[in-house]
């Protein structure tokens, strides 16, 4: 039935997936970018950067902004509205971008410089943040229109979210480059700068995008906007669910993160030093170009495989890369384009499985009422497995022998790929599969559940469809007692 209806249906409903989720590019860009500027502020500022850790702090700081936008802008996607936390993430991300890019020290100084530069990554991270719970929660609740096929749902999701976000970050490799390009080595003030500033344009698109969009359905049917939500029979009913998509999405960031921020430094080793930027630069967006693949292909098989064991896949597959890359890095560091590749399908399959699966996992398993919380609180969490690998990757390169030995250079991939086995056993034992269509029931057994233990589900929903509902779903019985009370 919904592979039948009318091409432009299914491209309107198609556009409202993109415009809730293309956003996340700005995330992929804003992490992306900052491995390019630190190289960019090491060369400028020269020890006063790397004497002070500020690469690390700078990174750092958008992931702990990040956190704090999913766990506020969690609440504020279910009790305000998916549209509006969706704006304002938009708003907030365009702004800082800008004045991330005008960070400037009192009388120039770097410490100064670095500091602003600092604390606008973390405001803005507060924007990229917000994402998730919003825009990322109305792009999977957009999927069941009866416009989508049903075979398509995951696909769509996947490809307006993770997709996007794996779409900045090769953006955010290419942009330094060709601003190096134009100004040259000896204005690299104007290229890290502009590499920053430039995160303006999408936001802002994307806002323009979204002015006309509405609600979704199921939040007008099935939100707990206008009443108290019952946090401890939600807890009650979805506990395991969050937190073993909790734990996954820890594990995923604690290893893709550190991995992609870093790329520069392992490709500084591998190339030898080289001082030349479009060396190193050209590697990066090499190797930020294997997500890609990963995302698109996985987005094709996810409704096939399901996202359970399309995330089983992928992880099992990135294990296996992983140790291969350990035990043979000699061999591939003797032929930089060998590593990059093997390096490139190690990330590729992270997206194939959690990168595209851990967004549709977090949104399908909870309900319409909480979702955006329970998408925050997961991804969250996954944010601080990111924010925890940017802070151990040096300290653990050190532990295995400093980043100019083997061991050193292949001990985070020991971890690594024995952190994806273990990811991909705790997705089979405590994350259940998803079906097409799974929110809508999920949504239906929800309010049994609720009704089971004595709340009022009338209340549900905005003004007259949630009581349109709730009508809707009262027995023959409830209906006679209601007429005879009149």
């Amino acid at each position: 039935m919904t592979d039948k209806q009318p091409l432009g249906k299914r491209l309107s409903g198609v556009s409202l997936i993109f415009a809730c989720g293309t956003a996340l590019f700005s995330d992929g860009y804003a992490n992306g970018v900052i491995s390019e500027v630190n190289t960019l502020l090491k060369r400028v500022y020269g020890d006063e950067v790397t004497n002070n850790n500020y690469p690390t702090i700078v990174s750092s700081v958008l992931f702990a902004g990040t956190v704090v936008g999913m766990l506020i802008f969690g609440y504020l996607s279910d009790k305000m509205g998916r549209k509006f936390g969706m704006m304002t993430a938009t708003g907030i991300v365009a702004f800082f971008s800008l004045l991330s890019a005008a960070s400037e020290g009192a009388h120039h100084s770097v410490g100064g410089t670095l500091a602003m530069l600092s604390a606008c990554r973390f405001l803005l991270g507060i924007g990229v943040g917000a994402e998730y719970p919003c825009g990322s929660v109305s792009a999977s609740e957009q999927t069941e229109q009866k416009s989508i096929s049903k075979n398509a749902q995951h696909r769509w999701f996947a490809l307006a979210t993770n997709s996007m976000i794996d779409t900045g970050f090769v953006i955010s490799a290419f942009v330094p480059l060709v601003l190096y390009w134009i100004f040259g080595p000896n204005h690299l003030r104007a290229v890290w700068r502009m590499s920053l500033g430039l995160g303006f344009i999408p936001a802002m698109l994307v806002f323009l995008w979204r002015l006309n969009m509405d609600e979704p359905e199921s939040y007008k049917k099935s939100s707990m906007k206008n009443v108290k939500i019952p946090y401890m029979l939600v807890l009650r009913r979805y506990w395991p669910s969050l937190v073993a998509i909790s734990a996954t999405w820890f594990i995923y960031d604690f290893i893709t993160y550190p991995f992609g921020i870093y790329s520069s430094t392992v490709v500084d080793n591998i190339t030898g030093g080289s001082d030349a930027i479009p060396v190193v630069f050209g590697w990066n967006i090499i190797i930020n170009l294997f997500y890609i693949p990963g995302t698109i292909g996985g987005a094709f098989v996810v409704d096939y495989l399901g996202p359970k064991y399309c995330m089983i896949t992928g992880l099992m597959s990135q294990a296996v890369i992983g140790f291969i890359m350990s035990g043979l890095y000699e061999k591939l560091t003797s032929h930089v384009a060998a590593f990059a590749v093997v390096y490139g399908i190690f990330l590729s399959f992270g997206e194939l499985g959690p990168g595209n699966c851990l967004g549709l996992l977090a949104s399908k398993t909870s309900p319409t009422a909480v979702r955006g919380q329970f998408y925050g609180i997961a991804a969250a969490i996954g944010k601080i497995g990111a924010f925890v690998g940017t802070w151990a990757f040096p300290p653990m390169i050190e532990a295995f022998g400093g980043d100019k030995s083997v061991r050193g250079n292949t001990g985070p991939f020991w971890v690594g790929s024995g952190l994806a086995v273990f990811s991909a056993l705790i997705t089979l034992c405590f994350i259940r599969p998803l079906t097409h269509d799974g929110m809508a029931e999920e949504d239906e057994k929800f309010r049994q559940y609720l009704e089971a233990h004595g709340f009022d589900t009338s209340t549900m929903g905005l003004g007259s469809t949630g009581s349109v509902t709730a009508v809707e779903e009262t027995t023959m019985d409830e209906k006679v007692d209601e007429i005879s009370n009149v």
